[in-house]
């Protein structure tokens, strides 16, 4: 919803109107009210027939009980105010990143949801967990951030613990219909990483293999689910646009929109036009991209071999190189 200095009803019934589209319509919105300030059946009632106002404090309590965005109330109609998640600069930064992330889909974990996924690089969900290619990501990822790159691979401490908290991030996407759109350039980062740091000598030679086998079985697993024609999960090809990392959660009561900002930093909005406006780009970008899930055989098996050559291409460049 959006509001604009035009608009007749004033604020309190902005915000009651908002309030609305979050509850069951069976369930009474006084009692939910009344519930969220801690306040009687009839303190509630007055406020709702607008006798009485809304404090200030009153109104930041609705807003958080209802996870509605204060901004909505005040901006003008060009204007956003975006929530951002913590720039990572270190482990303790990057598992409050993955609680934080797990707190923001809460909402999500239905199978009613969807998230729409716009892959420049392969998607989170498939390399955090507990496999080595899990644990290089957040070395790169750090060392990226933080710029010092003189500790090796084989140094890098993590807590195992924190590779499985990651697991609830992974079950919120693995529980919702997913659509990932992908193009052949969404699996080259992390390829290049691999041999970026083997070639630095800061990977070892078999970490370097066996990291590329983890990439290697994320791609068998997602040809399996499209042979087996799973029911929620759908990847599309464009070979037309650049993908950026974008991701637009969304069901019947919410949605929630991830603008990246750097590495693993997202911009992050509920605004409904904002998300509005996302969904029917991403169906436009859907429109212009092929189904792997829906094409025949044929097509199923180009778009697997093109990964699959570049996995090849890189295990070569490792097996076969030479210091000079």
């Amino acid at each position: 919803m959006i509001l604009r200095k035009s608009q007749t009803m004033n604020y309190q019934e902005i915000l009651l109107k908002d309030i609305r589209t979050k509850i069951d319509k069976e369930v009474s919105l006084i009692d939910e009210v009344a519930t969220a300030l801690s306040i009687s059946y009839d303190a509630a009632h007055r406020r709702i027939s607008l006798k009485s106002k809304f404090t200030i404090e009153e109104t930041v309590l609705l807003c958080n009980y209802f996870d509605i965005s204060m901004d909505s109330l005040f901006r003008k109609e060009d204007k956003y105010v975006l929530d951002k998640t913590k720039t990572i600069k270190s482990i303790s930064d990057f598992k409050l990143y993955l609680e934080k992330s797990a707190q923001l889909l809460k909402d999500f974990k239905a199978n009613n949801s969807t998230v729409y996924y716009s892959a420049k690089d392969i998607p989170l969900h498939y390399t955090i967990g507990g496999t080595l290619l899990s644990k290089f990501k957040i070395y790169v990822w750090l060392n990226i951030l933080t710029a010092e790159q003189n500790l090796s691979f084989e140094n890098f401490k993590i807590e195992e613990s924190m590779l499985n908290e990651s697991s609830q991030l992974v079950t919120v996407f693995e529980n919702t219909n997913r659509v990932e759109i992908w193009n052949d350039t969404t699996i080259n980062s992390a390829l290049q990483q691999v041999f970026y740091f083997f070639e630095a000598g800061l990977l070892n030679y078999n970490n370097a293999k066996l990291i590329i086998e983890d990439i290697k079985n994320i791609i068998l697993n997602i040809e399996k689910k499209i042979q087996n024609n799973t029911l929620n999960f759908d990847i599309y090809y464009n070979e037309l646009l650049v993908l950026n990392n974008t991701v637009l959660f969304t069901n019947e009561k919410k949605s929630t929109f991830f603008i990246p900002h750097n590495m693993l930093s997202y911009y992050v909005t509920s605004d409904t036009k904002i998300c509005v406006d996302e969904k029917e780009f991403i169906i436009n970008q859907l429109k212009n991209s092929k189904s792997i899930s829906k094409s025949g055989k044929k097509d199923q098996k180009i778009f697997f071999n093109r990964m699959y050559q570049k996995i090849d291409f890189f295990t070569n460049r490792i097996d076969n190189y030479l210091v000079e």
